[in-house]
């Protein structure tokens, strides 16, 4: 059933496989996270009773507030008047020109002494016809000056040197109450002003004091003017200072049991809490965030160079691990809803990078608790925040990243759980920030839940990440570092076979797992790998025990009776066997690959001079090993390891000097043979792989004192 979609699996194209599954990811993603951003609404109605407190979940201006602030403001503005000084010279110039007016009519009429000269009379009529002919412009310009013809033939009636007397008092008068400011408001205790002094005034006749009363009282008007730009423009910077009027985010609306009355139920409406108001900015900004996580996933996939079919693996992986840890902060959400504290420090801050590292890389589990703290902000938001729970989303990110850091290589269950315990102590110190930084008093049980739940926290981190890891390495075939220790214990029927039936392939086996793995961790490889592998890699000699020398202990060699090509299939057999039997019990294909390919297609020189010297007609390619050559490091390291061991033990007296010779030709033999043509490895490397193992070497055959009998 498997075997169709494993091979559909391994055939597709690795973009077009990670969009297919990163969409379907997407569609699961979105519908796991939907209702933790859908805002919450409630079928309320107008003049109906509150049946709970209701807060509102965003701040949002209040519109109707704001205007209704800005018309208070207005109506509040004081107008900004402004003095005009040249009033009060106007008004004591249509007062003189008035007078002059009166005073040029009647020296115009004034008899001439000279006997010679006729100069008609005019007659009172005609002359107050001629100065209300004067005036008329004057009274055009300012309708409130109006003198009576009885005024003016008053006034007419007076000496000159009188009303010149008069013109002054009066215009000092004016010009007296007009030279300070006088609003409309003003005018009329000005005018009373004016009429006070004049009646006080002994250069105003009686007779005339009516007259000039009427007259001064027309000429006050206002010095002090609104000037109606500065106050539009006073009134628009007090309106544009008003502050917004918002109503805010966790501010209650209406309590339980509270009349809704229209201004309520109007910010109800603003807030978009009814029923009837569900919005899809949540969904849409969902939608978006989807997408840039996806986004990051492929982009972090497309550019890690690595083989095509690892590379799903890894995809699957992580695509599981996220789907996990959403589901456990969608299972956090539901029930943080019954607690006053907040639930969601319990979440296991650790597990992502530790899943991720331990399956994948580490450059992979840093993206991973990046985007597994950003979900975890949205989703388990508490109380009232905007977008995103910024305590939560930091306190999974320190944990995570501390974890990458202390976990290093060693993914050994020992050192997880090390790892969980270092996190806890992270976790409890962001407790310590985080209950600093809120300045908010919380009592003892409170105090007590956060440590727990941070401590909790780091501890649920390791447990889950060594409970979850068969799992991932069953389902997908993964070789973790816990499962390579469990492949190491001796007790394993493997090993036992090769132990009980091949005791010396099985201490040569010992051996090489010392120089791969130190060989190994010189050069960044996998060094558990390559030792593990090297218990395994001569397994296929427990077909034939007794052909491989290290296993005769001194008995007859049955290649002595044999031709060289049966003896060539035998040896070269072995990786073969070796292979099919670790895959007979679905041994990592990491294991099986060592057996396989640790020969790569090494020339088996020995009976190739065999067949040579018996005179048979004999080519070398015929002498090889059927390969692959090594497609790793470990592989060619095991390789190099497994020759120089063998070489090295069959040497007399071995010294350094002739150990490191040993080891260069080796190496050097291999290289000039193509055998490390299809991995990795370069010639530096090369280098301090044989530095290392001369060292290994030099430590395993040194000197010993000879003892006395």
């Amino acid at each position: 059933m498997f075997k169709p979609v494993l091979k559909l699996f391994k055939s597709l194209k690795f973009n077009y496989l990670a969009l297919f599954i990163l969409l379907i990811a997407s569609f699961g993603l979105f519908a796991l996270m939907h209702g933790n951003v859908k805002q919450e609404t409630y079928e309320l109605h107008e003049f109906k009773i509150s049946p709970k407190t209701i807060r509102s979940l965003k701040t949002v201006e209040d519109t109707v507030k704001t205007e209704q602030e800005k018309r208070r403001i207005e109506s509040e503005v004081p107008p900004f008047y402004q003095f005009n000084e040249d009033i009060s010279k106007n008004r004591q110039a249509i007062a003189s020109s008035l007078f002059d007016f009166i005073i040029k009519e009647k020296e115009a009429n004034v008899p001439v002494a000279d006997e010679d000269i006729e100069k008609p009379v005019k007659s009172r009529s005609e002359q107050v016809k001629n100065v209300r002919k004067e005036l008329t412009k004057l009274e055009e310009d300012e309708p409130g000056l109006r003198l009576t013809d009885e005024a003016i033939a008053s006034l007419l009636t007076g000496e000159v040197s009188r009303l010149e007397k008069m013109k002054n008092e009066i215009v000092k008068i004016i010009g007296e109450e007009l030279s300070k400011p006088v609003r409309s408001g003003d005018i009329s205790s000005a005018r009373y002003e004016v009429e006070r002094k004049l009646r006080l005034s002994e250069a105003i006749p009686p007779a005339e004091l009516q007259t000039l009363i009427t007259l001064g009282r027309s000429l006050v008007v206002e010095t002090e003017t609104v000037n109606q730009a500065l106050t539009d423009k006073r009134i628009e910077e007090e309106k544009n200072a008003v502050e917004p009027t918002r109503i805010l985010q966790g501010q209650v609306i209406v309590r339980e049991g509270q009349f809704i009355d229209a201004e309520i139920y109007r910010q109800l409406e603003l807030t978009g809490l009814l029923t009837n108001q569900s919005s899809s900015k949540p969904i849409i900004g969902l939608i978006i965030y989807v997408f840039f996580v996806m986004m990051i996933i492929y982009l972090h996939f497309i550019t890690w160079v690595e083989d095509s079919y690892k590379k799903k693996k890894s995809l699957l992986i992580v695509i599981a691990i996220f789907f996990i840890l959403v589901s456990i902060m969608k299972l956090l959400s539901l029930i943080d809803k019954e607690f006053d504290v907040q639930v969601a420090f319990l979440f296991p801050t650790a597990l992502a990078p530790l899943l991720v590292k331990l399956l994948t890389n580490e450059r992979m589990a840093y993206m991973m608790t990046i985007v597994t703290a950003a979900t975890a902000g949205i989703m388990l938001l508490e109380g009232f925040s905007a977008i995103m729970q910024m305590e939560i989303a930091l306190y999974i990110l320190f944990g995570g990243i501390l974890s990458i850091y202390i976990l290093g290589n060693n993914g050994r269950r020992s050192n997880i759980l090390r790892t969980s315990l270092a996190v806890a102590a992270s976790n409890v110190l962001f407790i310590v920030f985080y209950l600093q930084m809120t300045q908010t008093t919380y009592d003892l049980s409170e105090l007590l839940f956060y440590i727990i739940a941070a401590i909790t926290s780091g501890i649920l981190s390791g447990a889950l990440t060594i409970g979850l890891m068969p799992f991932f390495e069953s389902f997908f075939g993964m070789l973790s570092d816990m499962r390579l220790i469990e492949l190491s214990n001796p007790n394993h029927p493997l090993l036992k076979k090769v132990l009980t039936e091949t005791p010396g392939t099985y201490h040569h086996s010992v051996m090489v797992a010392n120089l791969a793995d130190a060989a190994c961790e010189s050069v960044g490889a996998n060094g558990l790998l390559a030792r593990v592998g090297s218990y395994y890699h001569d397994i296929g000699k427990t077909v034939r025990p007794n052909f491989f020398i290290e296993n005769q202990h001194g008995s007859v060699n049955p290649h002595d009776e044999l031709p060289p090509e049966k003896s060539r299939d035998i040896i070269i057999a072995h990786a073969v066997d070796g292979a099919e039997l670790l895959a007979k019990h679905k041994m990592p294909p990491e294991i099986v690959d060592i057996a396989r390919q640790h020969h790569g297609t090494s020339f088996l020189k020995f009976f190739y001079v065999k067949a040579k010297e018996m005179g048979q007609d004999v080519v070398e390619d015929d002498f090889r090993y059927p390969g692959p050559k090594p497609q790793t490091k470990e592989i060619a390291i095991i390789s190099i390891a497994d020759s120089v061991e063998a070489a090295v033990r069959s040497m007399k007296e071995p010294t350094p000097e002739k150990i490191a010779n040993l080891v260069k030709s080796i190496i050097g033999g291999k290289l000039n043979d193509g055998q490390f043509d299809e991995c990795d490895l370069s010639v530096k490397e090369l280098k301090k792989i044989e530095n290392v193992i001369c060292e290994t070497l030099n430590g395993i055959f040194h000197s010993r004192i000879e003892y006395p009998d």
